[in-house]
C-alpha cells in the first residue's frame, strides 16, 4: 500500500490561488516551472496544480531573485540540495543494511 503524501505536498492549489499567496503573477509562476524550478502535476482538464510546498519553494525563489540570484543559478543549488539528500539516504541505507546484516541494535 502505497503512503499517501503530507497535506504539505499534496498538489491542490490553482495557478491563481498560488499567485495570490506568493505575490507572484501567473506568468512568473509559469516562467519557473519553464526553468525547472517547480514542478506543478495536471489535472484531466490540464490546469496545473500545486502543494504548500511549492508555494514555499516559489516564495523562496522570488526573495533569491529580488536579491539578483539569477534562475541557472537557483536550479545548480536545487540539483546540488538534491545530491546531498540522495547521499545521505544512501549512507542511511548502506548503514541500516549492515546494522541489519551484523545485528547491530540501535541504542535508545
Amino acid at each position: 500500500m502505497a503512503e499517501s503524501p503530507s497535506y504539505k505536498e499534496r498538489k491542490v492549489i490553482t495557478i491563481g490561488v498560488v499567485s495570490e499567496l506568493t505575490g507572484l503573477s501567473e506568468r512568473q509562476i509559469r516562467y519557473y516551472e519553464e526553468r525547472k524550478l517547480v514542478f506543478p502535476e495536471r489535472s484531466q482538464k490540464g490546469n496545473r496544480k500545486y502543494s504548500f510546498a511549492d508555494v514555499e519553494l516559489l516564495i523562496d525563489i522570488a526573495n533569491k531573485r529580488e536579491e539578483g540570484v539569477q534562475t541557472f543559478e537557483i536550479r545548480q543549488d536545487m540539483i546540488r540540495e538534491e545530491k546531498k539528500k540522495e547521499k545521505r539516504m544512501r549512507k542511511q541505507l548502506l548503514r541500516g543494511e549492515i546494522n541489519a546484516r551484523f545485528g547491530i541494535q540501535k541504542e535508545r
